[in-house]
């Protein structure tokens, strides 16, 4: 990887209270789309496109190589460095009213010890609402490493490249356009899972902008659009509803990495335990998520 996009100038940007570097430097190299993103885990750098006013550009943001980050550097052509910040800010939960949700989740004993050993968590958001719920539907029911996969097998067919830089994610209109069978056969996927894809970006290039809808307090109307979708159901509505609408108390009662760390219960045992830590589910389940997945280098979901 390259240390820096080409005539990159840098920002530092504060984090509040701090966060545990290493379990979102794994978040973010788990979910990396090959050809999409690049990841430097020794440098604690990740590259990827970002969307500005002036279009989108190639940008990094580096954690460092720490446990613990108290200020994430951010480096963008000089122009746009400032719109690069607000997304990256967003799109790490850096302004994410963590202290609240830690106060509330402290209080429970199962998650007590997993807020003390890593105070500071976020929730990783998105950089693009379209992208991040097109990949959710990549990983319906397989392993992240199976859905990057896919992920990749899709920017390499249909995204856009740019000459030394990351490949931009396919647009929308592309995917609708192409057709399911198309998308079937560059990325392996089910026909079931292909029609969804296909569904999907035709949603979303027909006007459903999920990014406008968060910023309106729409995402419960967001919501029911997708779960329209045929092949959608709650699992990728609430996903994405953490990730793109930014409901702080989204949760996914039927994940299997949150039911085996809840003690292998079921979807409505779940369900019921979540209710205690209410408004913040979404952070009790990356404190569990976590545990399960993000300290382990070895480990996969």
């Amino acid at each position: 990887m390259t240390a820096a996009p080409a005539g990159a100038a840098e920002l530092a940007l504060d984090v509040p209270g701090g966060l545990p570097a290493v379990p979102l430097l794994r978040f973010l190299a788990a979910h990396a789309v090959p050809g999409a993103e690049r990841h430097d885990a020794a440098t604690g750098t990740h590259e990827r496109l970002v969307p500005t006013s002036a279009g989108p550009v190639a940008a990094a943001v580096v954690l460092g190589a720490g446990p613990r980050c108290a200020r994430v550097l951010v480096r963008a052509p000089p122009p746009v460095l400032g719109d690069v910040g607000v997304v990256v800010r967003r799109w790490l939960d850096l302004d994410g009213d963590v202290a609240a949700a830690e106060e509330h989740l402290r209080t429970d004993a199962r998650l007590a010890p997993l807020v003390a050993a890593r105070p500071g968590l976020r929730v990783p958001r998105s950089v693009c609402g379209a992208e991040t719920a097109l990949l959710t539907v990549l990983g319906q029911q397989v392993s992240l490493a199976a859905a990057r996969t896919f992920a990749g097998r899709l920017v390499a067919a249909f995204g856009d490249p740019a000459a030394g830089g990351p490949t931009a994610f396919p647009e929308p209109a592309v995917l609708a356009a192409a057709g399911p069978e198309a998308l079937r056969a560059a990325t392996g996927l089910t026909g079931a899972r292909s029609r969804t894809l296909h569904a999907l970006a035709r949603l979303l290039a027909g006007g459903l902008d999920l990014d406008a809808e968060r910023e309106a307090g729409r995402g419960e109307a967001a919501r029911a659009r997708l779960l329209a979708v045929p092949g959608i159901g709650p699992w990728t509505a609430d996903l994405v509803a953490l990730r793109v609408l930014d409901e702080d108390d989204a949760f996914l009662p039927g994940d299997l990495v949150l039911r085996r760390a809840l003690g292998g219960v079921p979807a409505a045992a779940a369900l019921e335990t979540a209710g205690a830590w209410r408004p913040w589910r979404g952070y009790a389940l990356l404190h569990l998520w976590t545990a399960q997945v993000f300290t382990d280098p070895g480990g996969s979901r």
